[in-house]
């Protein structure tokens, strides 16, 4: 097996002077991406839109009224623990 040796050579670290996130160049950037993002989304038609928004609607008033009932019924058990 051969003997590992270590290298004589270092690496040096260049630093450079980071923009500031806030400069007008950097916000420029910023908002040309934005831009080009938003040419990407697919919007979804009025059919879809409204079918998600009652799935929504439905299972909003359903959840609540679980969490309604346990609050309740939980509220009756530990007032009549608490008699």
């Amino acid at each position: 097996m051969a003997k590992k040796t270590k290298s004589g050579n270092k690496n040096k670290q260049i630093v450079e002077e980071k923009k500031s996130i806030f400069s007008p160049s950097e916000i420029k950037k910023f908002v040309d991406e934005v831009k080009v993002e938003f040419t990407k989304i697919v919007w979804p038609d009025r059919k879809t839109t409204m079918s998600l928004t009652g799935v929504v609607i439905v299972f909003s008033i359903l959840a609540s009224a679980y969490l309604g009932s346990v609050d309740l019924l939980l509220g009756k058990l530990i007032d009549s623990v608490l008699r």
